[in-house]
């Protein structure tokens, strides 16, 4: 059973994030995961180093760590071997525990993932012929109870840490076989540590990351943050900022800090144009509405046209996939000038969903009448979901009757009371 609680929420559109240290291990060793290259060297020193010593196994950790992939000391061949059974004694370099992997017949993977004190959650990988993009999730469970979404039926648990995110794609590269091959024999000092670099590396299949897995990166912003900028450091997964897009339901007091801080491609569920259909399916847009949300969008750093904010927009039948919604559409991005491109996404079916997909034929006219407003509007293909890994379709299993749903379902009672 896990050994922590759930996260105390005052309301479900507006949780109060809880600080949370890393679960201490039973050995008493520290997991190196998800730690940047000077909270490693303080490690070393509080285990007995000097400075100058601590700083230079620092940075051969750091390089083993998140470039090279390796998980075990012994193999970490310019390190002295009388220097790796101290670091064994008091370290680990740990991933979260995999618990299932899945594959669809369209190539998309799927991993069910579990944290060192027992909770479950996801992550998705999915290949296409110009790039591979892992799908990384930022908590245990969802709070905003978005309509559309199997991952808002769950409880919210917990944020994940930056080593249980930066963790999930030390796994995918693991599955991917995609780590640099080659030795390094030999220490180096700072200013040569290019050229000494003579190893070879795979062609990388994992290119892409989205936070766009279960939960609310913005949510978990100081763990999100540590975490990528962990994989954008250039002696580490060196990832590109552009390479990364977070998506976000619209917490915008934390926009402006995610486009400072983290500098990515941003990405927002909008899903409806106005305020009654986008109350009903983004319960967010209660707290802070579609005017506000595109403000912050407008505002958003470093988006440009090279740059687009990108607009998720889910499909479903009668409810916002009319002709009126996609000029409505068209109409605020134009309004707040946003430099945008909207991705269509065709609804992604769940048992116990309330909707349903709109027709093809109406997603192709919505999809028309966008790009004839000059927006881009392209109709995102489904993946993975025969195995329930397709945008919205993310819940661990044996999950019971959460307090979202029974926020739904009180809601709806109440609804037929008051008709």
């Amino acid at each position: 059973m896990p050994d922590t609680q759930l996260m105390p929420i005052p309301g479900q559109i507006d949780p109060v994030p809880v600080a949370r240290d890393i679960t201490p291990r039973a050995d008493g060793r520290v997991d190196l995961m998800g730690l940047p290259k000077k909270r490693i060297a303080e490690l070393l020193a509080e285990a007995g180093l000097d400075a100058k010593a601590a700083k230079l196994r620092a940075k051969q950790l750091f390089h083993w760590l998140y470039h090279r992939g390796v998980t075990d000391f012994e193999a970490m061949t310019d390190i002295a071997k009388t220097m790796r059974p101290w670091l064994e004694q008091r370290f680990v370099i740990g991933r979260p525990e995999i618990i299932e992997a899945q594959h669809s017949t369209d190539g998309t993977r799927k991993w069910l993932l579990r944290t060192a004190d027992g909770h479950d959650f996801e992550m998705v990988f999915i290949p296409d012929a110009d790039r591979g993009t892992l799908c990384v999730s930022s908590q245990v469970g969802c709070t905003l109870n978005c309509r559309f979404c199997h991952t808002g039926t769950m409880r919210l648990v917990r944020n994940l840490t930056p080593g249980e995110i930066v963790g999930q794609v030390m796994l995918a590269r693991d599955a991917l076989g995609e780590w640099p091959k080659g030795r390094m024999d030999f220490i180096v000092p700072d200013d040569e540590a290019e050229e000494a670099s003579e190893y070879t590396s795979d062609g990388r299949l994992l290119t892409n990351i989205v936070m766009m897995g279960m939960g609310e990166p913005l949510y978990n912003f100081d763990n999100v943050r540590d975490a990528l900028q962990l994989v954008m450091d250039g002696d580490g997964l060196a990832l590109s900022k552009r390479r990364i897009t977070l998506s976000t339901s619209g917490v915008v007091p934390m926009m402006a800090r995610c486009g400072e801080e983290i500098g990515v491609n941003l990405a927002v569920s909008l899903h409806a144009v106005t305020k009654d259909v986008r109350d009903e399916i983004v319960p967010i847009n209660r707290k802070y509405g579609i005017e506000q949300l595109l403000q912050a969008c407008a505002d958003y750093p470093g988006a440009s046209n090279a740059r687009r904010i990108t607009f998720e927009y889910v499909m479903l039948k009668d409810k916002n996939d009319s002709d009126e919604d996609a000029r409505e559409l068209v109409r605020l991005l134009r309004h707040y000038d946003l430099p945008a491109k909207v991705n269509l996404i065709p609804f992604n079916p769940w048992p116990g969903a309330t909707y349903e997909c709109s027709t093809p034929e109406r997603i192709r006219r919505f999809s028309n009448i966008v790009f004839e407003g000059g927006i881009s509007a392209p109709v995102r293909t489904p993946r993975g979901r025969d195995i329930d890994a397709a945008c919205g379709q993310l819940k661990t299993s044996a999950e019971k009757k959460s307090r979202a749903e029974l926020d739904r379902l009180a809601e709806e009672k109440q609804a037929a009371l008051e008709a």
